[in-house]
């Protein structure tokens, strides 16, 4: 069969030719096709004749497995073949390839294992990148390592990178200038329905009106847009309540579904019958589903984050970009005209980001740098990434492996690192499964991670040991091909390394943590956790988990302060002392109680932030804890110390100096002490404890001692603590006063007194506060002598009345001060 010549035409027979031609001369190049050209199916079997194909294959990328097996499907219908003869694919859980295959459809993660352990690709004349917009991690590596082993190994291996929504200019630099060919492709109109979103209405019941409605208003099938599996179960059940049509069908469309189940998926509805797709992102490009002519668009897509300072990657739910939201709208026009309704109001598009952002620049690259490691690269710049991936993700990435002994303090890889790479799963599991095998528990380890990589095997429990014990029972040819995936990695740690003997074995939460050993929790109660990173987290109340001392946590959601665990198990403490026995410590802490306002000394047993285990110690004093015991006190309040009267006055009287001269005398505010306790109040409490140890005569010395020596008399003469009277009544000076240094004296006791009041050697008036004979307020002055020749009439007529036994001189100034009452009879 020619196969240049199809039966039916599609839009991009029309650059076949250009995209030959342009293969024939170079060995890269771009081409970029809107959806439902044709590109994916047709391409590849045009290609396969072409002189500089020879005997070699083609192997075309996809970035799904559900994609890879429909792409092969048709490709084989369109020859007249079964899968597995000259086309094939090959996949995660399975496979259809023959010795006669000469176009092999595989995943992104497929491909990039195949080129890092045969650089050379022998035998491959062509890698072809489809929907390369989605940008994948395993996509952007494959190309980077596919254009590396091009330029060093293999000049004659063609590279295309194909694409529907793609910047191409920016590829084909990459590329080293490589041609760009476009094609105009082929879309029905689709009329486009905004129907806004109530946010105080949860989203599937939303698309569920949004579906039923739209079955009710238009013809044809339905493919529906959520971001995650759990809102396809719940939009599915609103829907059955809505849907009563029994020629309508409602399928779930997702990546963690048998392969059977997603074929009924994208297969034709019965004749005169109609279907409702429920798809995740899965469904944007690559597929294309016969009798869709209705989109419902919830806007929403879910999307991994790494975040370094956790080292953790959570799935988040965000707008969809642009470019997603027109692919998923194209997908109403493919076969016929169409409509497209979306949950959101129009002019929010505008505020969409325009591509999907790549997986590179969000992702955990420890999976990447292990990778380009094995490749002999130790810096990703000298490869062509078109994003190259972030400093402080790299950082931590190759913090993580040396952690694991996966790569030496060159960035080499090791023998360990070797090891774990040959497993193609992440790190830390690899590193969990050989772990695991050195103690007699590799084939355990291997299904936790079987369902660890396969979201939704074994069902969705928090509790491990309950998931595992689902995907022992699940008879479905995903969960066989997982098992058959596990065995496969328990034979190659047993290749790598010799066997050992069956030890007493490892529960489900020891082999975790050989994984997460930075995600052993401690219970601190009402199922609040304390990870070993310091992150806090909490289980479902009603879970088993939720009363258990101690959990390793495989996978969690949430904040750093506060997250929620989807996935555990419990673990001893007996085997974290034994696991981790070179990573805990023992330290004795001494630290302040405030409830006590005394040290308390425990030791403690700790795995980084958790403590395993505590006990109290007696307080040795000494130079550091006087240090911790006067920073609590100073935190409780410098009120709580015990201070004198007299130390009252005298810290009063240094501070209303210093506001006269505040280069002169020392700060001793509240504000001052506070920052100052190690140089006063730290040597005070050498040999102290506690608050109650520390006496007023203590804090004494301790606060005067701030005062030099120089400034002592100085104080006594300018600040004196008392003024003496005429009488000799000696007047204690308050210096705390708002309205300064004040006095408060019986009026007859400061008669003959002719100068005001003073202090600093009469450069600072007292304010007098005049009293009654019955030690009552009657005025205040800062001027006394004004006071007599003012005011003092008026006072004393008043004084007078009330006292009458009280001497009351009409000239105050020159009269005999007098604590007395007049003699009888005068």
């Amino acid at each position: 069969m020619d196969l240049m010549n199809f039966t039916t035409p599609l839009p991009i027979d029309a650059v076949l030719g250009d995209l030959a031609a342009t293969l024939a001369r170079t060995n890269t190049a771009v081409l970029v096709a809107p959806p439902g050209a044709g590109k994916t199916t047709r391409v590849p079997l045009a290609l396969r004749d072409a002189p500089w194909v020879g005997e070699g294959k083609i192997i075309v990328l996809e970035p799904r497995r559900i994609a890879a097996r429909a792409a092969a499907e048709r490709m084989a219908h369109t020859i007249g073949e079964k899968v597995g003869e000259r086309v094939g694919y090959r996949v995660r859980f399975g496979s259809k390839i023959s010795r006669k295959t000469q176009i092999e459809v595989v995943t992104e993660g497929i491909f990039t294992r195949q080129i890092l352990d045969d650089p050379e690709l022998k035998g491959v004349a062509a890698v072809l990148f489809d929907e390369f917009h989605e940008r994948s991690l395993d996509a952007d590596l494959g190309l980077a390592l596919a254009r590396d082993a091009q330029a060093g190994l293999r000049e004659d291996l063609r590279i295309l990178v194909m694409s529907a929504t793609l910047d191409g200019a920016r590829v084909a630099k990459l590329l080293g200038d490589a041609p760009v060919i476009e094609s105009e492709g082929r879309a029905y109109p689709v009329e486009t329905r905004y129907l806004g979103r109530k946010p105080d209405v949860q989203i599937e019941r939303q698309m569920a009106d949004a579906i039923a409605s739209a079955l009710r208003a238009d013809s044809g099938s339905v493919l529906a847009f959520l971001p995650g599996a759990s809102e396809i179960r719940r939009t599915q059940t609103f829907l059955a309540e809505r849907i009563h049509d029994p020629s309508i069908e409602i399928v779930p469309l997702f990546g963690a579904l048998d392969a059977a189940v997603q074929d009924r998926a994208i297969s034709p509805a019965p004749k005169g019958a109609r279907k409702v797709v429920l798809a995740t992102s899965i469904a944007e490009t690559s597929l294309t589903i016969e009798g869709v002519r209705i989109v419902v668009d919830s806007g929403l897509a879910r999307v991994p984050r790494y975040e370094p300072d956790i080292a953790l990657t959570r799935l988040e739910t965000v707008r969809a970009s642009r470019a997603a939201v027109d692919q998923r709208r194209g997908r109403a026009g493919r076969t016929e005209p169409g409509v497209c309704y979306r949950l959101w109001d129009e002019p929010q598009t505008a505020s969409f980001e325009a591509f999907t952002r790549p997986e590179i620049l969000s992702a955990d690259l420890s999976s990447l740098v292990l990778d380009l490691a094995h490749w002999g690269v130790s810096d990703p710049a000298t490869l062509a990434f078109l994003d190259p991936p972030p400093p402080v993700a790299l950082k931590e990435a190759a913090a993580l492996l040396r952690e694991l002994d996966a790569l030496d303090v060159d960035g080499r890889i090791t023998a360990e690192g070797q090891a774990l790479r040959a497993l193609a799963l992440p790190p830390r599991l690899a590193r969990m499964i050989v772990d695991a095998h050195r103690h007699g528990a590799g084939e355990e380890a291997a299904r936790i991670a079987a369902i660890l990589t396969e979201r939704g095997l074994g069902g969705d429990s928090v509790d491990c040991d309950t998931r595992l014990e689902n995907f022992a029972r699940d008879r479905s040819p995903r969960a066989q091909g997982a098992r058959q995936l596990a065995q496969r990695w328990v034979g190659q740690v047993k290749e790598i390394l010799r066997p050992t003997e069956r030890g007493e074995g490892l529960s489900t939460g020891a082999i975790l943590a050989l994984a997460f050993p930075d995600r052993v929790a401690r219970n601190r109660g009402k199922a609040n956790f304390t990870l070993a990173n310091g992150r806090g987290a909490n289980a479902d109340p009603a879970s088993a988990l939720a009363k258990a001392p101690y959990i390793a946590v495989a996978e969690l959601t949430g904040t750093a302060a506060s997250g929620r665990i989807l996935l555990a198990a419990p673990i001893t403490q007996d085997e974290i002392e034994a696991r981790f026995a070179d990573h805990i410590t023992i330290e004795d802490e001494t630290s302040f109680d405030k409830s006590a306002m005394a040290l308390r000394a425990r030791r403690r047993k700790r795995l980084h932030a958790i403590t395993l285990s505590e006990q109290n110690l007696p307080v040795a004093a000494s130079e550091e804890t006087a240090r911790i015991l006067a920073d609590g006190l100073v935190a409780a309040g410098l009120e709580r110390l015990p201070w004198s009267k007299p130390l009252k006055q005298w810290r009063d009287r240094v501070m209303f100096l210093r506001g006269a001269a505040p280069d002169e005398w020392p700060d001793l505010s509240d504000t001052a002490l506070a920052a100052s306790r190690a140089d006063w109040l730290a040597p005070a409490l050498i040999d102290k404890t506690s608050l109650s140890d520390l006496s007023a005569g203590d804090l004494s010395d301790a606060v005067m001692a701030l005062l030099p020596w120089d400034k002592r008399a100085r104080l006594e003469r300018d600040a004196p603590t008392h003024f003496t009277a005429p009488t000799g009544t000696p007047l204690p000076i308050d210096y705390e006063a708002e309205q300064g240094p004040t006095i408060a004296v019986r009026l007859q006791e400061l008669f003959g007194l002719n100068v005001h009041p003073s202090i600093a050697n009469g450069r600072l008036p007292l304010v007098v506060e005049l009293l009654s004979p019955a030690h009552r307020p009657v005025q205040v002055t800062r001027d006394l002598p004004g006071f007599w020749r003012g005011s003092y009439a008026a006072v004393r007529a008043d004084l007078r009345g009330r006292y009458p036994r009280h001497p009351w001189p009409e000239d105050p100034a020159a009269a005999e001060p007098t604590r007395r009452v007049k003699p009888r009879g005068t």
